[in-house]
């Protein structure tokens, strides 16, 4: 007599499936509403950390960790809103000073003596008139600065403008500033007074 295909998969090592969990007889039975697996008169187990009473003030770890992540949340939230309204406050206030330059400017279109002063870590320029050039060395003229573009202004316009939108004025002469000691100090390297540069 043949074999079944079962009987010889058995033979050949294969095990057979097991059978569903219903199927499954329970290894032991429980007695008196006690998990099986414990004797009779002895204590039962409770699951770790459940066994200590708790008090007012105890949190478990997933609160507290919930508690965290939202007030992180709520910090990034309230960074945001400030970061927003200080750029909200930085565009008005420059949209106040081009209107502001656009009535007080003295810059002249047919100026040809370039000014160069240091501004934010580099040389800048302007051009202007011989007189305004005198002017802005003498301290009564200033240079404003908005948008990448220099704006000559008299030293009262430079300091409202100075108000409106901090670190805008880009040049402002003090005529009663002692002159710098360590600058040249050696008279073979010292600069003209008529030297434009």
């Amino acid at each position: 007599m043949t074999d079944s295909l079962k009987d010889q998969l058995m033979k050949l090592g294969f095990k057979p499936t097991p059978k569903p969990v219903a199927e499954r007889k329970p290894e032991r039975r429980q007695e008196h509403g006690r998990p099986s697996g414990e004797a009779r008169g002895a204590p039962a187990r409770r699951p770790e950390g459940r066994g200590r009473p708790r008090h007012e003030g105890d949190i478990d770890l997933g609160k507290a960790f919930a508690i965290r992540a939202q007030k992180e949340k709520d910090e990034r939230i309230a960074a945001e809103r400030q970061r927003q309204e200080d750029a909200r406050q930085r565009r008005e206030a420059r949209a106040k000073l081009d209107e502001f330059l656009r009535r007080v400017r003295l810059n002249d279109d047919t100026a040809e003596i370039a000014r160069h002063f240091p501004y934010g870590g580099k040389i800048r320029r302007i051009h202007v008139t011989a007189d305004q050039l005198a002017a802005l060395n003498a301290g009564t003229l200033a240079v404003v600065q908005l948008a990448g573009r220099y704006h000559l202004v008299t030293a009262a316009d430079g300091a409202q403008a100075e108000a409106i939108l901090a670190d805008s004025l880009a040049l402002q002469v003090d005529p009663n500033a002692p002159p710098s000691e360590e600058d040249y100090a050696d008279p073979r390297y010292q600069v003209p007074d008529d030297l434009v540069w």
